[in-house]
């Protein structure tokens, strides 16, 4: 380990060296030269410290800034202490390229003055995080040195976390060391980079704490004392030190075979030394243990006046460390510090807290000492830290405040107004929000074994059940109760209808029964006046109406339309506004459904509403894609992705939207591995709904990649999906014009045109004139595999400007492109096509490759310019071999014969027909079953009137 003066120490021990690490210390170095991060972790005293400053002291000269922050378990319990050390001194450099939203909330942070707004948006101070260390990895690479995560506040560890999962290629990397037992360092590597090494560091062999012995100055201890000091410590060289000096300073040494004359743990050895202070200097050690970042000026101020003289005191005896860079206090491991107060008297630990209660600055901390220095009720005590935990619900903090709201609620009078139960619960619900949902349940419970009024008890249910998150299922015991709670209180009621809708949609996938709890919570809500709930539930409603097909949906969207409008609700994502988007836009109304979607786009971004701004710039895209913008729609759909990723929300529906997007204006590779990437996380987390949605991107992408046979299979199970969850409106995902043409191309025209006849019954109830549009292209694929291509053509061609008139530009430039192919396909001559008549050139797929070219749909251009670049096919002659004596072939095999009749390779016919070279040998396989012949050659000599050999 590398020497240093954590403890008293002789003058000439090197404080670069390091003792037992070599290899691990190679390793952490390689990784971090190689661009990555590392986490040294291991148990108290094992030298993670050591290791960390030495490898930030030989690898830190590589990086532009150098980012530090040291936590101790006192002052753990406040909000953003880490955040401050990390980047309080580059709050300036940063600052100005910050959002203002961002801005102000880090700012808020980082000094304590003025209102975060992290409460509000849920997102903003963690996205300004990661915007600041983007800001300077700008100007050159950051390294990150945090010591004892351990010890991090939680407000502070989830934002650096937040940031070290997100950062990717950005050039940041973190040290990090954390206290661990065991193998418990997954949470602290699941909060690091994802290209984190996690070092163990493990105990010291005997050779090694006998060399680290020597340099510290402990030499010439017999090779037996030696030996029972690495026992004794267990390899652990801060044990093994301690070990080591306390036989130094003894002057009775242990005679051989007998036991050292310490105890074995550190906490025992720290109140030997102790005993070496003044009873002053005793206490104000006491007062700094208790206090959360102690500085000579706080214990001045908790009445610590020799303050200076009793620290340099205890300094010398190595219980506290030398601050070189500020005033703080600090004891040279934290297990001193623990020990210390462990070991105080109840009457003197609480004697130091309440010197603290007026001296901190911080009001959180204030109120924090203020608990811990009485015993029994006490309303004002209990007040101070309600107003506490509130603060730090402010500071974005819940975790610390569920802390403080439970302190509350212990110095709460039973008769107290609010009671304290009332402030358990609001603990509860702010651990929820921490992500402390074992904490949460475990309030919720006790308050449920005492609680009688009906308001607590159906509060403390419903922490139950949203403590369940999306594992509804488990918690079905709950809603009887919580129904027999709410009595026949409408208030409590809606409450739990509300949590039945959301439970019949995630557990049963159940859409009706979803869309009547709404409405009886609406219901429920409109008669206790709560306009807030009654607009959720008018949304939920309205929004499975909508997917359901319901007749009911328009007038249920403009009940949740009416005013009075709650304005958090009327502009979340799955608010009324958001509601009346998603109708517009499936009922054609494009322009209507833009503006609306970029009004919603602009309010939540003015209200610092991260979450619904990830999901509106999804829904900006959705719509720029089904006007035919490709460019913009990708554009915003990877914004959306990125901004996804960032906050941890949508990330599922962003990758399937990105995917769409990609497969109609990027490229189509990505966009298989998004939709696949998709699929495999929507069915992880058991989600149906959008376990469809991802299949119908994977099934989009694969048409436009030239797999039909897998765009059949993932749209086929889209289908079965669809119907097991009563979703009948096409309009929602329009997946079915794709997977009619891949059937007609694999040869399926049956069931094609089944699934057309069924499809446009609904969209004709509903009125959906662009579904109507795509399935009359699709049935002109019908038609033409049947051998009708006069009608087929006539069909497009209505196809085509019907489209164009609705907005839909890349689906008009799909129905020339689909009409270019048709007149390019090889077909039977007869009275509807005159002898001597040109067959169609490249030119045919000129207006096809305009209309794609306007909508900048890349791979759809490019297969269009693959088709026009081949070769005309030209149709054999009257007199020469044909396929009309080749009965029984269905159109896309008369197609795929006709071609081999001309000399054409499988990858030859798949790129001409726009299919893929598995579905071209499939084809082939069917051609020669049902003609009785082998191979290629025999479908020219049946064609020619030949006998096959």
């Amino acid at each position: 380990m590398t020497v240093r003066r954590d403890f008293k120490e002789p003058a000439r021990c090197r404080p670069d060296l390091v003792i037992g690490r070599d290899e691990l210390f190679g390793a952490a170095h390689e990784q971090l030269a190689r661009g990555g991060s590392a986490l040294l972790h291991g148990p108290a005293g094992i030298g993670k410290s050591t290791v960390l400053r030495a490898l930030a002291a030989q690898y830190g000269t590589a990086a532009r800034t150098v980012l530090r922050c040291s936590a101790t378990e006192s002052e753990s319990h406040l909000p953003f202490l880490a955040l401050a050390d990390l980047l309080g001194l580059v709050l300036d450099e940063v600052s100005e390229r910050l959002p203002a939203a961002q801005r102000t909330a880090l700012e808020s942070a980082l000094t304590g003055r003025g209102e975060s707004t992290l409460q509000r948006d849920g997102l903003a101070l963690r996205l300004a995080v990661l915007s600041a260390l983007r800001a300077l990895a700008a100007e050159g690479p950051v390294l990150i040195v945090a010591d004892d995560l351990q010890w991090l506040d939680s407000a502070s560890a989830e934002l650096l976390g937040f940031a070290a999962r997100r950062l990717g290629d950005t050039p940041v990397q973190m040290l990090c060391a954390v206290r661990t037992e065991g193998q418990e360092y997954d949470r602290h590597l699941r909060a690091s980079p994802p290209d984190t090494l996690a070092v163990r560091l493990g105990p010291l062999t005997g050779s090694q704490v006998s060399a680290l012995l020597d340099h510290r100055g402990y030499t010439g201890l017999p090779r037996s004392t030696v030996r029972d000091i690495h026992r004794t410590s267990g390899g652990n060289p801060l044990f093994a030190l301690e070990l080591g000096r306390a036989l130094a300073e003894s002057p009775t040494p242990p005679r051989p075979g007998e036991p050292l004359p310490v105890p074995t743990s550190l906490r025992a050895l720290v109140l030997n030394r102790l005993g070496m202070l003044s009873a002053e200097a005793r206490r104000t050690l006491l007062v700094a243990s208790a206090g959360a970042r102690p500085t000579l000026a706080l214990l001045h101020a908790a009445g610590r006046e020799n303050a200076e003289a009793e620290t340099v005191q205890a300094a010398g005896l190595g219980l506290l460390a030398t601050e070189q860079e500020g005033p703080a206090v600090r004891f040279a491991h934290p297990l001193i510090s623990a020990a210390l107060y462990a070991e105080a008297p109840a009457q003197d630990r609480r004697a130091a807290h309440a010197a603290l209660s007026t001296a901190a600055s911080d009001p959180i901390e204030r109120a924090r000492h203020l608990a811990l220095a009485i015993t029994g009720a006490d309303p004002e005590a209990a007040a101070r830290l309600a107003e506490a935990a509130a603060q730090a619900r402010d500071r974005g903090a819940p975790s610390v405040a569920a802390s403080l709201g439970l302190l509350a609620a212990r110095h709460t009078p039973a008769d107290g107004e609010p009671g304290p139960d009332e402030r358990r619960l609001q603990a509860a619900e702010d651990a929820i929000t921490a992500g402390e949902v074992d904490l949460a349940r475990d309030i919720a419970h006790e308050v449920l074994t005492r609680a009688t009024a009906p308001t607590d008890r159906v509060r403390a249910w419903m922490v139950v059940i949203e403590a369940a998150g999306q594992a509804l299922g488990e918690v079905d015991t709950v809603y009887p109760q919580a129904l027999a709670d709410a009595g026949d209180d409408p208030r409590l009621l809606a409450l739990v209808r509300y949590q039945l809708a959301w439970r019949a949609l995630v557990v049963e996938g159940d859409f009706a029964e979803g869309r009547a709890e709404a409405a009886h919570a609406a219901e429920l809500a409109a008669r206790a006046d709560d306009r807030r709930t009654e607009l959720l539930a008018l949304a939920f409603q309205a929004q499975t109406e909508t997917l359901m097909g319901h007749p009911d949906a328009p007038a249920t969207i403009k009940r949740a339309l009416r005013e009075p409008q709650d304005p958090q609700v009327a502009c979340h994502h799955n608010g009324p506004g958001a509601t009346r988007y998603r109708w517009l836009i499936m009922s054609d109304q494009l322009p209507e459904a833009r503006a609306t979607v970029a009004a919603l786009l602009r309010e939540v971004r003015r209200r610092g509403m991260v979450e619904s701004e990830v999901h509106f710039v999804r829904l900006l895209a959705e719509t720029e894609l089904r006007s035919g913008h490709c460019g913009r729609a990708l554009d915003l759909a990877r914004e959306s992705r990125r901004l996804a990723r960032d906050s941890g929300i949508g990330e599922v529906p962003s990758a399937v939207l990105t995917s769409l997007a990609e497969a109609s204006g990027g490229d189509v590779r990505r966009a298989l591995d998004l939709a696949a990437e998709a699929v495999g996380q929507a069915e992880e987390v058991g989600d149906q709904i959008y376990v469809s949605r991802a299949l119908a991107a994977l099934g989009h992408a694969q048409l436009v990649a030239g797999d039909d046979p897998g765009t059949v299979v993932s749209l086929r199970r889209v289908r079965e999906l669809e119907h097991g969850l009563g979703i009948t409106d096409p309009a929602r995902g329009r997946w079915q014009g794709d997977l009619a043409e891949a059937l007609v191309r694999v040869g399926e025209t049956d069931e094609a045109q089944e699934l057309v006849d069924v499809t446009r019954e609904h969209a004709l109830r509903l009125g959906r004139e662009s579904v109507l549009a795509v399935l009359d292209r699709a049935e002109a694929l019908v038609r033409a595999a049947r051998g009708d291509h006069e009608a087929a053509l006539a069909r497009l061609t209505s196809v085509q400007d019907r489209l164009a008139k609705l907005g839909y530009g890349l689906e008009e430039a799909r129905a020339a492109f689909a009409l270019a192919t048709l007149r390019g396909t090889p077909r039977p001559l007869g009275p509807a096509h005159a002898p001597g008549t040109p067959a169609p050139g490249p030119t045919s797929y000129d207006e096809a490759a305009r209309l794609f070219r306007r909508c900048r749909a890349l791979p759809w251009l490019r297969q269009v310019e693959a088709a026009g670049s081949a070769p005309p096919v030209r149709p054999p002659s009257p007199g020469g071999a044909t396929l009309d004596g080749l009965e029984g072939l269905a159109s896309m095999e008369r197609q795929v014969a006709g071609l081999v009749m001309e000399g054409a390779t499988n990858r030859e016919i798949a790129a001409r027909l726009f299919i893929s070279v598995k579905t071209v040998e499939a084809t082939l396989t069917r051609v020669y079953r049902k003609l009785g012949i082998r191979s290629r050659v025999d479908i020219v000599r049946l064609a020619a009137g030949r006998r096959p050999k």
